[in-house]
């Protein structure tokens, strides 16, 4: 068994043990901790996902038992792939995971963000973004309560108030996501 394999399979015991790509200088990727990149903000590969129906987006509001940002509002979707995961698998699989559900995914940018998000945690992520269209009428979730405190719909406006109003109550990545949101392409 490659040493990949065995780091991957969590000997460590920890139930939050999980190794994710880290990115080196020269953008060739290595296995690493997922924590340990968190706490020395090393950066990572990391997805994110927005659920669409019409100009109303879906968002979560992060279960309280979270390790980071717990509480806080964010896009339907967030993760990290495996190590040797596919982007697109990780999404798909978190959204099962975190949403309960099979949504239609597509790919829709990538950015770079570094964000601190409290408890000596550092987000520093390269993310690929995908996005989905339903009808909410026809959509049945069912949130991992683990992971999920609550869902809602919401307009772009709406939220851009919102996050004016109390910045704090939002996870900082959809903060930076919603400033660089057409460049994303996010308003497709």
């Amino acid at each position: 068994m490659r040493p990949a394999q065995k780091l991957q399979r969590g000997l460590s015991g920890r139930s939050d043990y999980r190794i994710i790509p880290a990115i080196a200088a020269d953008g060739t990727r290595y296995p690493v901790d997922k924590m340990e990149a968190h706490r020395q903000g090393l950066l990572h590969d990391a997805v994110s996902v927005f659920v669409f129906d019409g100009a109303d987006m879906l968002l979560q509001q992060r279960a309280a038992g979270k390790y980071h940002c717990a509480l806080m509002w964010a896009n339907a979707c967030c993760t990290h792939p495996d190590w040797g995961e596919r982007h697109e698998a990780s999404a798909r699989r978190r959204v099962r995971e975190e949403l309960g559900a099979d949504l239609p995914l597509t790919a829709c940018g990538e950015t770079t963000y570094h964000a601190d998000v409290g408890g000596g945690l550092i987000e520093h992520e390269r993310v690929r973004l995908y996005r989905a269209r339903v009808d909410r009428r026809d959509l049945v979730l069912n949130p991992d309560p683990a992971e999920v405190a609550q869902v809602r719909w919401i307009s772009r406006p709406a939220l851009i108030a919102e996050i004016a109003a109390a910045p704090d109550r939002f996870a900082p990545w959809l903060r930076i996501y919603l400033e660089r949101w057409a460049a994303l392409g996010l308003d497709r």
